[in-house]
């Protein structure tokens, strides 16, 4: 057994967030583990850009409420003891509804190989975001 050092919060990156986000590493595989798990925590309004991950994503909610969807699809409020599955490739966001603080658990895995695990597009506009009060 290892118990794994807690390394500090980090604020998240403007490329890939819109607002105040910040995420903290909860487990980042050495190989042959490929496994990554996040805990992230979203301010009201608060998302990701659009992105795509090579192996899909798993979302855990734990707190709050939010909101993710997939390109052409519609917006899913998640709530805490939700769990979402996006699959390899498809385009999507998600982040804190409105008026509301989220955070969620995000898990996803690598290829082992020099493919990227996520793939980051455009940010979400104002104008795709729900605006409306869940």
């Amino acid at each position: 057994m290892n118990k794994l050092p807690k390394k500090p919060s980090t604020k998240g990156p403007e490329e890939m967030f819109t607002g105040h986000v910040w995420f903290d590493v909860i487990y980042a595989g050495r190989e042959p583990s490929r496994m990554r798990a996040n805990t992230v925590r979203f301010a009201p309004c608060a998302r990701t850009a659009w992105h795509t991950q090579a192996m899909g994503q798993t979302l855990h909610v734990t707190e709050g409420i939010g909101l993710v969807q997939a390109r052409g699809g519609e917006a899913v409020v998640m709530r805490p003891g939700d769990t979402v599955y996006t699959p390899p490739g498809e385009w999507h966001w998600h982040g804190a509804a409105p008026e509301h603080f989220m955070t969620h658990i995000a898990l996803w895995e690598g290829l082992g190989d020099d493919t990227p695990e996520t793939t980051w597009g455009e940010h979400v506009t104002d104008a795709e975001y729900p605006g409306t009060q869940v």
